[in-house]
Order: structure tokens, then C-alpha cells, then sequence
């Protein structure tokens, strides 16, 4: 996508039969089609629910998500797992100069993930998107503050007639002095993905590019991995692609089975099976997809989308 920096940014942009719009506030920026909202970042830090701890504050994450009618697909804050954030990533068991950080469990307080600036709204005949800056942030001892990676997050968004279609782009350099170390866990690292509060064992499920469901996807390989359920917009499909330029592609999923009676969430984990480190000054980048649907998607749609994000 072409790249233009604004400073205030409230652009329409007419592109494949649909009017996007991005709009930017002190504490988010939404973009929207035809009227609906198709997604919004928020760039203030999103408090702690009342009565808990004061480090679950957290921004630089999507909430909502939504499918082309406007249902809603994330959720935010769940009971269970109040650092959820809707559609986010953070790395998880991390050491950082010999002491240990994660940047996901913010209860742990030795480590979060926070918008910084704003770089630029992208737009090109196809679709609209924006870019910004995010920190990763470590605490040492005294709550002394080190930023070690400097992160780019580019999201696009387009419109194919039937989906919403996001990239989904991570770009982080290592600005601190010393590497940091990622260990090989089960879940962090990559995009992850929760649910809508309303996702149950009863109406939802998942689907990835290997056939596998809630049951049997755990620590799986999968291009993609498809979940569905119900919005107060109707049934709907949410997908997220792996490129295969990333590390470890096709890389292994963090997916829950029948824990918390159901409720769905998903993450691409870079690290899963071998541990990674990031040296000071060191850039990697990861590339993700996102496609929302009206209605429950048959694997050969969501394949051919898999496709066209990965260039094949």
C-alpha cells in the first residue's frame, strides 16, 4: 500500500465497489465500510475492569472486530482471562538481561505491550489500513522501565463482496542492549485471537486447514484456523492465516478444548516447538491474516483466501 503520514486522520476512500472510512481520535482509530465498523485499534490504554488489579491496564489492540453486517467477534477483558484483549499479540516467557518477563500476563507486572505514535494511514485502490508505532516494554527492579522492542503494527483492511479482510503485519526491532530470549511455550508471540463472550460448547467451534476441530487442534500445524459462532448480527466466521514466510510456518496453534465451558481463542505461536532469540538491534518481522464472514464458511472459501494472502 501506498503510505501518506497525517497528523489528524478522519479519510474516506472509495475502493472496490465499497466506501471505506478511517477515523482517528486521542484514544482510537476505526475504520469503517459503508457505515459499518469494520474494526477499531485503540491507542489510549484501556483501564482495568473496576476492583482489579491496576496492571491489566493495556493498549494497542482491536476490539471490535467485526464480521461485513457488523456483528460483533472479539471480546475483551472475559472473567476468565482479564489480559485478553480481543485481536492482540505479546511474547510470553521471556528473559531480558538474566531476568525472566512476559509481555502477555500482565498480573506478573514484568513486562506490557503499548501504543506509541501513530505513523501513517495506506491507502491504494483496493482498501485502506494505517500504521503504528508500539513499545514492548520490560520492568526491572524499582519499576524501571526498558523499552526492548520498537515495534511497526501495519493493518490493512479490504473488502471482497463477501469478507472483511485484514493483514496483519508485526515488524519489531530489538532497541534495547542486550537479546532477548524466547523460550519454546505453548502460547505468545504471534496474533492471537478471543471470542465474543456468547461463544459456547454449544455454538461454536473451530476449523483449521488440516480438518482439525476444538477437539484435536491443540499444538497442530495449520495454514489457517477458522472459528464460528453466533453475533447479535447472526451466525458468523472468523479466520486467521499464517503466512509462510514466517518463522516455523506452518506455525503450531495455542487453541482451548473444552476449557471455560467453551469459549474460543486461538493463537499462532512462533516459539511453540523451538525457543528464538531477537540480538540488540536485530528485526524480525511476522505476517498474519485475518477474514470475517456473515454466516458459517465452508473450508474450500476460506482456503481460497489462505491463497491469496499467502500468494499461491
Amino acid at each position: 500500500m501506498r503510505r501518506v503520514v497525517v497528523c489528524a486522520m478522519a479519510v474516506a476512500w472509495a475502493a472496490a465497489n465499497a466506501r471505506f472510512e478511517i477515523r482517528e481520535t486521542p484514544e482510537s482509530i476505526m475504520v469503517s465500510r459503508d457505515g459499518a465498523v469494520v474494526l477499531v485499534y485503540h491507542k489510549a490504554e484501556h483501564p482495568a475492569p473496576a476492583g482489579a488489579d491496576p496492571a491489566f491496564r493495556r493498549s494497542g489492540f482491536i476490539h471490535p472486530l467485526c464480521s461485513p453486517s457488523g456483528g460483533i467477534l472479539t471480546g475483551v477483558r472475559p472473567a476468565d482471562h482479564l489480559h485478553h484483549m480481543g485481536l492482540w499479540h505479546a511474547w510470553v516467557r521471556c528473559t531480558f538481561r538474566g531476568r525472566p518477563v512476559d509481555f502477555w500476563n500482565l498480573k506478573e507486572r514484568t513486562g506490557t505491550v503499548r501504543y506509541r505514535r501513530t505513523l501513517g494511514v495506506c491507502q491504494d485502490p483496493a482498501g485502506i489500513g494505517f500504521a503504528v508505532e508500539q513499545e514492548h516494554v520490560a520492568f526491572g527492579p524499582g519499576d524501571v522501565e526498558t523499552v526492548v522492542l520498537r515495534e511497526r503494527l501495519d493493518v490493512g483492511v479490504r473488502f471482497d463482496g463477501a469478507a472483511n479482510l485484514i493483514t496483519y503485519t508485526m515488524t519489531q526491532t530489538n532497541v534495547a542492549d542486550a537479546p532477548l530470549e524466547l523460550a519454546a511455550y505453548r502460547y505468545g508471540g504471534g496474533i492471537a485471537f478471543r471470542g465474543p463472550p456468547g461463544w459456547t460448547l454449544d455454538n461454536s467451534d473451530y476449523l483449521t486447514s488440516e480438518g482439525r476441530r476444538r477437539v484435536d487442534s491443540h499444538q497442530t500445524r495449520a495454514r489457517w484456523c477458522a472459528m464460528f459462532g453466533p453475533t447479535e448480527r447472526g451466525d458468523a466466521t472468523v479466520a486467521l492465516f499464517d503466512h509462510p514466510s514466517n518463522r516455523d510456518a506452518p506455525q503450531r496453534l495455542r487453541t482451548w478444548n473444552r476449557e471455560h465451558n467453551g469459549a474460543v481463542f486461538c493463537n499462532f505461536v512462533p516459539t511453540q516447538e523451538t525457543p528464538w532469540v531477537i540480538r540488540p538491534g536485530e528485526e524480525i518481522r511476522l505476517r498474519y491474516g485475518v477474514a470475517a464472514w456473515d454466516g458459517r464458511v465452508d473450508a474450500a472459501a476460506i482456503e481460497q483466501r489462505w491463497r491469496e494472502f499467502a500468494g499461491r
